[in-house]
């Protein structure tokens, strides 16, 4: 597998984890801050698997912490890697990297929302 496979492939494991963590946890919080507790209760109607699964939000929070801290030391590590010689490849290894970054900070800040709207929010209401 190349270097480019294996930063694609971790930028999009680290937007999975932190979106799973945005629909178990987050959006539920949400709602109900929002008053619109009947909106939850339609989509818990709807999407059963909710209920199921929110009730794990403490591993899955947890499990999504650890996958971000390493995907950031990787992707931290990485950055001094050399790129090829070759203009064409040296671009889209550059390339490569700049997007895995911003996918990396993209899958930090849904995480630092869900993470907000799961356990530190509700304290306040």
């Amino acid at each position: 597998m190349t270097n480019k496979q294996e930063s694609s492939k971790l930028g999009l494991l680290t937007l999975l984890a932190s979106t799973s963590t945005l629909i178990c946890c987050a959006l539920p919080a949400l709602f109900v801050a929002l008053g619109a507790g009947a909106t939850f209760a339609s989509m818990v109607n709807a999407f059963p698997q909710l209920v199921i699964i929110s009730h794990y939000k403490i591993y899955i929070s947890v499990i999504t912490l650890i996958i971000l801290v390493i995907a950031g030391l990787l992707i931290e590590k990485s950055k001094n890697d050399p790129c090829p010689v070759d203009p064409t490849l040296r671009d889209i290894c550059l390339r490569t990297r700049k997007r895995t970054s911003n996918i990396y900070f993209v899958s930090v800040g849904i995480f630092i929302f869900a993470s907000f709207f799961t356990y530190v929010l509700p304290e306040y209401l």
